[in-house]
């Protein structure tokens, strides 16, 4: 048996009508950007999250560092982000000339609320808390700080669709919640398309102003703005998948239930809930001291996997110039060369699901 590690056509073909007959309907209105299907997800998505405001835009690249640009954080500022995240989520902050300054991730792989007051100085001007992997990170210990501070809070909920701390779901807890609707989210399009939520008005109309030339009304432009705004056709799409998510979302947390209930290999670590939060399983992480060994086994037994991800920010060659080296982040770095993403996707078959089960548990150091 093969398995890869992510099939984005089982999801397809699990709603295949309802997505074909949405892109005829878009293809034969003529409108393809900006228009109605766009306004209508933009009102189901802010609803389904509880934000008063969602702005659609061209990529989750775009939703973090235009929520900066939106925030008057740049060039001297700094921004607190865990060191563990996918490097986009740095991207956001740098784009803008702020720098980024890394705190280490508690054992959910989230960042870690007691390691933050010490990174803070009189030029931080934000926190950026990443919901990676599908949990929710620690809110009720990073609000204090985010208040006591007055800081700036964005989320990054590329990973978090749906995903909530004590009954609050993530986006809705900072000033600006960014969305990726990259086509492997549990919420994902069939191509590029990102989101913006916030319950600021003033907030979302800049968004919407920024994201369309800066321009508010056709060629009149207020700012100097870019050019990034989620097209009628994905965002038809995305509102079909979205109408499906509850069911989506517990399909996988069924499939992860599976995996927590059976493995019992002690050779890696499987992944811990905190309380007060949900998972919503964007990735199922274990951890082996041994990786490469693991997956050579699996390899071979035709179990695909990923790592998310081998290269923390501050060791990649982007960000060099930061002028951190091996070392300076032992938690990030250990996760880097541990952690590794089983097999998750809608419409995995039980029969896949065991499969995986069977070959991680016959695994032997």
């Amino acid at each position: 048996m093969k398995i890869m590690p992510n099939r984005m056509d089982r999801g397809f073909f699990l709603y295949q009508n309802e997505f074909e007959n949405k892109a005829l309907q878009v293809l034969r209105s003529g409108r393809y950007i900006l228009g109605n299907e766009l306004h209508s997800f933009e009102e189901e998505f802010a609803a389904y999250t509880g934000a008063a405001h969602c702005v659609g835009l061209a990529s989750g690249l775009d939703a973090l560092w235009i929520a900066f640009r939106i925030l008057g954080i740049g060039k001297g500022d700094e921004v607190i982000v865990q060191g563990n995240t996918y490097i986009a989520s740095v991207m956001g902050i740098t784009i803008n000339g702020a720098t980024p300054v890394f705190v280490e991730p508690d054992e959910y792989y989230n960042i870690d609320p007691d390691k933050i007051e010490e990174k803070i100085t009189s030029k931080t001007k934000a926190i950026l808390v990443v919901h990676l992997y599908g949990q929710a990170a620690d809110m009720s210990s990073i609000m204090p700080i985010v208040r006591k501070y007055r800081l700036r809070l964005v989320e990054d909920c590329a990973q978090s669709h749906g995903a909530c701390f004590e009954g609050k779901m993530t986006g809705t807890f900072g000033d600006i919640g960014c969305f990726s609707f990259y086509p492997s989210k549990n919420l994902g399009a069939f191509g590029d398309g990102g989101a913006i939520i916030t319950n600021d008005e003033t907030i979302a109309n800049e968004v919407r102003i920024f994201r369309n030339y800066g321009s508010e009304k056709r060629y009149y432009n207020k700012v100097v703005g870019a050019n990034s705004r989620l097209d009628e056709l994905q965002a038809g799409l995305l509102r079909v998948r979205l109408s499906h998510l509850k069911e989506l979302t517990e399909e996988k947390e069924r499939i992860c239930q599976r995996y927590l209930g059976e493995l019992n290999n002690k050779c890696f670590q499987l992944p811990q809930i905190r309380s007060g939060a949900t998972h919503v399983w964007h990735q199922f992480v274990i951890r082996c001291k041994d990786r490469e060994r693991l997956i050579k086994y699996l390899d071979e037994k035709g179990v695909g996997t990923l790592i998310h991800y081998p290269i923390p920010p501050h060791l990649s060659d982007a960000y060099r110039y930061l002028g951190y080296k091996e070392g300076s982040f032992p938690i990030t770095e250990r996760y880097a060369k541990e952690v590794l993403s089983l097999p998750l996707y809608n419409g995995m078959s039980e029969e896949e699901q065991s499969y995986v089960i069977k070959r991680l548990n016959q695994f032997i150091l």
